[in-house]
């Protein structure tokens, strides 16, 4: 089974000049405040990759539910966004597989909780997972 799952992180957003005039700076600003995306780019960085088997495999310990969903649109879809509305789900199945996961599974579920810290600190950050 060929193909790569990267997880990507907002790293920042910024507003294209090309699209919002600098008379609208205030529009500008309001639309960063509430992720709006008219004319805002959302910038994200890879923060973890695998083997597609690797995460089948890995999520395949995951219990039956909202959280193990979310995770398979993966392989369905091909992209998933995580945001705050994931966070409880996802922390609550990582955390009650974690014996079940191999020591590789165990770090990348421990990169994903860092991860899902950090929206629950900041709602405007999210997760892209894509297969590739």
């Amino acid at each position: 089974m060929a193909g790569k799952v990267e997880f990507y992180r907002l790293s920042k957003k910024f507003v294209s000049e090309k699209e919002a005039s600098p008379r609208v700076k205030q529009l500008q600003y309001y639309a960063l405040a509430i992720g709006h995306h008219v004319g805002v780019v959302d910038c994200l960085s890879p923060v973890m990759n695998m083997s597609r088997e690797e995460y089948l495999q890995w999520i395949a310990k995951l219990p039956p539910g909202e959280a193990r969903r979310k995770m398979e649109g993966v392989v369905k879809w091909g992209e998933v966004e995580i945001t705050k509305e994931h966070v409880r789900s996802l922390t609550k199945v990582l955390t009650g597989a974690a014996p079940a996961f191999l020591p590789e599974e165990k770090k990348r579920a421990d990169c994903l909780l860092q991860l899902l810290r950090s929206i629950e600190r900041e709602p405007a950050i999210y997760l892209v997972v894509r297969s590739l």
